[in-house]
């Protein structure tokens, strides 16, 4: 028996260990791209197959180059109004969905989720053929111009605002609004005590995750965007076409910052809320 216990305890023991190695293999294969992309960022050499030393003159040039600059612009407005808007509208359907009793809601749900699901490749040639079909025009100023991206960055970030206020939504007693109301409480007075501070994780959580979607979309952006347009990762696309430099690596890894600094602060926010039993992650 103790011979059987001791065999079971190693066999464990071995199983951990080769699970270990799995998932340090998967993410090794997963990240180790961007860590030599981030490295090579700092390397003193117009060439990325060596190391010629270490140097900051390429995010000295990366952030000098005026239509690098104007892109980051361009990338931070969009992903600034699109978060907005997103949250706005995500909270207004998740409560919606959480709240109200009304025909054809399992439809509605559906469609509300349908961008998440599409590929983004297909989302964007039909904003593209719908665009033109309406005539919108190319040449609008600044900001005007980025008036149809935004528009089209809602249209898949939103869905997320949703999920994640949804989830939070679950765990909302009922109870707290009723006796709200009973101590004489209005409804916008019930909306600002209660709602708010009980979803502020989740808006918060919900308003970033739509800001990293914004900031570092591509194919969407591909479609709809003009020549007076250009934001960050079609700018960097565009760099890439002619040869993949330090100062491409620099962009990308400013890019890549402030999208993890992003990403992270919604776990962080989610991971620490109360209730996170019901938590999108």
């Amino acid at each position: 028996m103790r011979y059987s216990k001791l065999g079971n305890v190693l066999k464990t023991k071995s199983q951990n260990i080769w699970l270990r190695m799995v998932l340090l293999a998967t993410v090794l294969f997963l990240y180790m791209p961007i860590v030599i992309l981030i490295v090579f960022s700092f390397n003193d050499s117009r060439r990325n197959i060596t190391w010629q030393g270490f140097t900051l003159k390429y995010y000295e040039k990366a952030f000098l180059n005026d239509s690098l600059i104007e892109a980051f612009v361009n990338s931070l407005s969009i992903a600034l109004v699109t978060s907005f808007i997103s949250l706005v509208l995500g909270t207004v359907t998740a409560i919606l969905l959480w709240r109200f009793q009304f025909p054809a809601k399992t439809l509605y749900r559906g469609v509300i989720l349908l961008p998440i699901v599409v590929p983004e490749i297909c989302m964007g040639v039909a904003l593209l053929i719908f665009f033109n079909w309406i005539g919108w025009s190319q040449n609008l100023l600044w900001p005007s111009s980025l008036l149809k991206i935004i528009c089209a960055h809602v249209l898949f970030c939103f869905p997320f605002v949703t999920i994640v206020v949804r989830a939070r939504l679950g765990s909302l007693k009922k109870e707290y609004e009723e006796a709200a109301i009973d101590l004489g409480a209005g409804g916008w007075r019930v909306f600002r005590d209660i709602w708010i501070p009980y979803l502020k994780p989740s808006l918060v959580a919900g308003s970033l995750l739509s800001f990293t979607l914004s900031l570092d979309d591509f194919v969407i952006t591909f479609f709809t965007s003009g020549p007076n347009t250009v934001t960050v990762p079609i700018k960097i696309y565009s760099m890439v076409r002619f040869s993949v430099t330090p100062e491409v690596n620099a962009a990308s890894t400013i890019l890549i910052l402030v999208t993890v600094i992003s990403a992270w602060t919604a776990i962080l926010l989610q991971k620490d809320s109360p209730g996170r039993e019901n938590s999108l992650w």
